[in-house]
């Protein structure tokens, strides 16, 4: 074959069969027969040839990669999610393509114009904001985005968050039940939707029995912020008796403060809530009382969602999925309480 690239041509030559054959065995989701198939990858091996994904997105304007865009990994929860949803799409035949992104506008946009270039067939967003230049930038690109985790505003972005509102309202009616008077609420990121909705079921939660929190405060999502916050929120004589921390992540470092700086026992001196149901909350350590984002059942919805788009679905998709509260050590039992 000489010291030139190995072509699609070659291997056609050498199997026997057409260049398009090629094409399409190695074609996510195209039609070749078993035998075509067998002769193709063996032709393929002997020849060592590896298609270009590249020089087929020229051709076909599909790429099959999948870009994701994530802004941290420090929150338990999202290695864990998108490696689910990094296999799950790797089973439908995709590529994936992570980029990490600072949590600002200007980094955001940098990252996904990166992605524009690679000629990508979709982006999901984890823990990512989209600002209306963005969007009509993809949408010019032909480039469907679906947001996993965070919603926004705009109904042309397909968003797969867990029900963060009903979330909030159901540790409410859990703290409320287990006789707790001085309720506090250290709050997620309220410039993110799910700091946002979680806090205002929360709210929702309290008002419906005539109750408001003694304290909220904006934990920002970060394990340092919640540590401040916790030593200041219970270092007087007049603490709180629980608290809904906005995910677990933050939570952990509230209940080490409590107990290793401030010699709070948990549950009985205070009553400590999460969000998320992180593999750690459920360490004897922890022993975390949660509500557990539905991570396989929103995976599951953010890849059809995505692979919809890619077939032309021009309606984006809004979809909240309930998840359970998760009964464990760290908050005071209500008697027969039935989450």
């Amino acid at each position: 074959m000489g010291e030139g690239k190995v072509t699609s041509m070659d291997v056609a030559r050498l199997a026997g069969v057409s260049q398009s054959a090629v094409s399409r065995v190695f074609t996510p989701g195209a039609s070749a027969s078993a035998a075509t198939k067998a002769k193709v990858l063996k032709a393929a091996t002997q020849l060592g040839y590896r298609p270009d994904p590249l020089a087929r997105a020229m051709i076909t304007g599909k790429s099959g990669i999948i870009g994701l865009v994530v802004a941290y990994l420090d929150n338990q929860f999202y290695p864990v999610a998108l490696e689910r949803l990094s296999r799950a799409l790797q089973a439908e035949g995709y590529h994936i393509l992570v980029f990490m992104a600072e949590n600002s506008t200007e980094g955001v946009a940098q990252v996904m114009r990166e992605l524009l270039d690679y000629r990508v067939d979709a982006i999901v967003t984890a823990s990512v904001a989209m600002t209306n230049e963005l969007t009509n930038l993809c949408e010019a690109s032909g480039i469907p985005v679906v947001m996993f985790n965070r919603g926004q505003d705009d109904p042309r972005l397909s968003e797969v968050t867990s029900d963060n509102i009903a979330g909030g309202r159901a540790v409410a009616q859990f703290l409320i039940a287990g006789g707790h008077h001085r309720i506090a609420h250290i709050a997620g990121w309220q410039g993110s939707s799910t700091g946002r909705d979680r806090a205002r079921g929360f709210r929702e939660g309290l008002a419906a029995q005539g109750r408001t929190p003694v304290a909220e405060v904006d934990g920002m999502y970060n394990r340092d912020t919640a540590a401040t916050v916790a030593r200041e929120m219970f270092g007087t004589p007049d603490r709180p008796d629980a608290v809904f921390v906005g995910n677990d992540h933050m939570a952990f470092a509230v209940m080490d403060v409590l107990r290793f700086e401030l010699g709070l026992r948990v549950p009985e001196d205070v009553s400590v809530v999460g969000y998320d149901d992180v593999p750690i909350a459920a360490w004897p350590v922890y022993d975390l009382t949660t509500i557990r984002q539905p991570v396989n059942r929103m995976v599951s919805a953010t890849v059809e969602a995505l692979l919809s788009r890619i077939a032309g679905e021009p309606e984006a998709r809004h979809i909240r999925i309930p998840g359970p509260l998760v009964l464990r050590g760290s908050a005071r039992r209500p008697k027969g309480f039935q989450p």
